[in-house]
C-alpha cells in the first residue's frame, strides 16, 4: 500500500475515535463511528484476495445495521426528550436499543459471529487494529451513558460473552480465530463492570489492549497464524517464544502477571455489591480462556517439532519488520501487578 493511502488511512482512524471520544453530542459521535468503520475498510481489503473482500463485506454490513439501530436510537430519544447531548439518554427503549447497537459493534454475544470469522479472513496487522482500537470509540460512548443504562441486559450480554467466548475458542487451530474469541470473551468482562465502576472497565480494556498488541506484533514478527507453526517457533526465534508463553499467560489472567489485575479487582466489585453468583459464573468461564491459551503455550513451549533439524542456526536474512514496540507492550502487559493499590486507588 502506497504510503500517502496509509497516511490517509491512519489520519481518519484516529479522526473518527477522536470525534467520538471528544464529543458531546450524539450526532458527532455517530459520525467519528462512521468514519472509523469506513477507514479500516482499505486495510482490510489491501491484500487483494477474495476472502479478505468477503470480510470487509462482512464487516461493512454488521456495523452498518449497528449504525442504523444507534441512529434510530438517537433520533427517538431526542424525539422524546428534545435533547441531543450525549449524556441524555433517559428514555428507556432508547437506552436498551443504543446498548444493542453498540454490542454489536463491540461483538459482544448473541452479536458476535462477525468476528471471528472476519478475524480469520484479513492479515494480522488490520485484525490487531479491529480488536483493539476499534473497541476504544463504542467502549468511550458506552462509558458515558453508563448511569442509564440497563443493567440486566448488561449482565446478560457479559456472561453470554464470556461463555462463549471460552467455549468458541476451545476447537480452534487458527490463531486470529482464538483471539477473537478472546476479545469476544474479554468484552465480557469489561461490560459486567461497566455501570457499577466504569473505570474498572477502562482499566480492562487498556491491559486488554496492550496484551493483544504484544500478541498480534509478535505473531506478526514470526509471520504465524497457526497454532502448529508455533512448534517450531523456539527454534527461530526463543525470545519470542518466551514473550507470546509470558502474553498469554497475562490474557488468561494467571498471577503474578498484569491480566490477573483487572479479573481480581472487577470479582472483588461484584461481590462487593452481592453479586456473588455473576463473580462466580464468570470466575468459572475465565477457565475456559485459559484451557485454550494453555494449548497454544504448550504447543509453542513444551513440545518439538515433529521433522529433522540438522541445525539450530538460521539463516541470517535482514529483519524487515521493526520490534521496537514489543519489549515494552511485554513489560506493559505482564509486570504490572505491583501498581494495583495505585489503580484501586484511582477507581
Amino acid at each position: 500500500m502506497s504510503p500517502y493511502v496509509m497516511l490517509i488511512i491512519s489520519a481518519s482512524l484516529l479522526l473518527g475515535t477522536s470525534l467520538t471520544l471528544l464529543s458531546n453530542h450524539w450526532f458527532t459521535a455517530w459520525m467519528g463511528l462512521e468514519i472509523n468503520t469506513l477507514a479500516i475498510i482499505p486495510m482490510m481489503t489491501y491484500p487483494n484476495h477474495s476472502r479478505a473482500a468477503e470480510s470487509a463485506i462482512k464487516y461493512f454490513l454488521t456495523q452498518a445495521t449497528a449504525s442504523m439501530i444507534m441512529m434510530f436510537a438517537i433520533i427517538y430519544n431526542a424525539w422524546m426528550t428534545n435533547q441531543w447531548t450525549l449524556f441524555q439518554i433517559s428514555n428507556q427503549v432508547a437506552s436498551t436499543l443504543m446498548t444493542l447497537a453498540l454490542a454489536t459493534k463491540l461483538g459482544l454475544a448473541p452479536f458476535h459471529f462477525w468476528v471471528p470469522e472476519v478475524t480469520q479472513g484479513i492479515p494480522l496487522s488490520s485484525g490487531m487494529i479491529l480488536l483493539t482500537w476499534q473497541k476504544v470509540a463504542p467502549t468511550s460512548i458506552m462509558y458515558q451513558i453508563s448511569p442509564s443504562l440497563n443493567m440486566k441486559i448488561l449482565i446478560t450480554l457479559a456472561i453470554l460473552s464470556t461463555l462463549l467466548g471460552g467455549w468458541g475458542g476451545l476447537n480452534q487451530t487458527h490463531l486470529r480465530k482464538i483471539l477473537a474469541y478472546s476479545s469476544i470473551a474479554h468484552m465480557g468482562w469489561m461490560v459486567i463492570i461497566i455501570s457499577i465502576n466504569p473505570t474498572m472497565a477502562l482499566l480492562n480494556l487498556l491491559i486488554y489492549i496492550s496484551a493483544t498488541l504484544t500478541l498480534f506484533l509478535s505473531l506478526n514478527l514470526t509471520s504465524t497464524t497457526k497454532i502448529k507453526s508455533l512448534a517450531n517457533l523456539w527454534n527461530k526465534s526463543t525470545p519470542m517464544t518466551l514473550i507470546i508463553m509470558l502474553t498469554l499467560l497475562s490474557l488468561g489472567g494467571l498471577p503474578p502477571l498484569t491480566g490477573f489485575m483487572p479479573k481480581w479487582l472487577i470479582l472483588q466489585e461484584l461481590v462487593a455489591h452481592n453479586n456473588i453468583t455473576m463473580a462466580m459464573l464468570m470466575a468459572f468461564s475465565a477457565l475456559l480462556n485459559l484451557f485454550f491459551y494453555m494449548r497454544i503455550i504448550y504447543t509453542s513451549a513444551l513440545t518439538i517439532f515433529p521433522s529433522t533439524n540438522n541445525s539450530k542456526l538460521q539463516w541470517c536474512y535482514p529483519q524487515t519488520k521493526k520490534i521496537t514496540l514489543i519489549p515494552l507492550l511485554t513489560v506493559i502487559s505482564s509486570m504490572l501487578l505491583p501498581l494495583s493499590p495505585l489503580f484501586i486507588t484511582l477507581s
